[in-house]
């Protein structure tokens, strides 16, 4: 902690003096990790005298993703343990939707591990998947606005056992069907918002696919 606030420090070229107040996550995420970031920012508050401002993630996400130039975004939040669609309407954040069970990230993270790719598996997927030819038919699991991931995971799991199939299309597939399942939400949710822009956030955000995808659904 004592390292990245250093660094913060010099790269943005002020001085501590000059910080009005300090920003920590309260939540979603893992208590360990999240009581690390609140015990730091109070040592700090208390050091400068600066009030402390609690910090939703996944609303951090939405917020900062405005630099983009988005005004009134719809977000898609897909990053390792979250998969959610958050928009701001009718005075108050919402999720529209979100996953069932696992995070989309740690869903192809887990899909990697079994192919023998290994950590962080994202990347690698996506690598393979551009070499992918046969589209191989996966459960296709969509609830209203909500996506489950893990029985799709196990269906995978199951045809990399049976070795009748390549990984290259495996990955292809996995891909197509669940970028389909959170292109099909995100659209319902602008739908129903009657928004005009979708946000891309967390980490399964920088697959070129994904954003493919996004990008022929806001055009269309």
């Amino acid at each position: 902690s004592e390292e990245i606030y250093n660094e913060a420090i010099k790269n943005s070229k002020i001085k501590e003096e000059e910080i009005d107040a300090i920003a920590f996550s309260q939540g979603p995420g893992l208590a360990p990790c999240l009581i690390q970031g609140m015990n730091f920012a109070k040592k700090i508050s208390e050091k400068l005298n600066i009030p402390l401002v609690p910090v939703n993630h996944c609303v951090a996400h939405l917020e900062i993703g405005k630099v983009t130039g988005a005004k009134n975004p719809v977000m898609l939040y897909a990053s390792g343990a979250n998969t959610q669609i958050i928009a701001y309407s009718s005075g108050k954040y919402r999720i529209f939707g979100e996953t069932l069970d696992v995070g989309v990230g740690n869903f192809i993270d887990n899909f990697a591990r079994y192919l023998n790719l290994g950590f962080p598996g994202g990347p690698k997927i996506e690598k393979l998947a551009q070499k992918g030819k046969e589209y191989i038919e996966l459960p296709y699991k969509v609830k209203g606005m909500d996506i489950a991931l893990s029985g799709i995971l196990t269906n995978l799991k199951q045809k990399i056992d049976s070795k009748k199939y390549k990984k290259e299309d495996l990955a292809y597939s996995m891909q197509e069907t669940t970028f389909a399942m959170l292109v099909e939400v995100a659209e319902r949710a602008l739908a129903h918002t009657g928004k005009k822009e979708l946000l891309l956030g967390g980490g399964v955000g920088c697959n070129s696919r994904l954003q493919e995808m996004c990008k022929i659904m806001c055009k269309e």
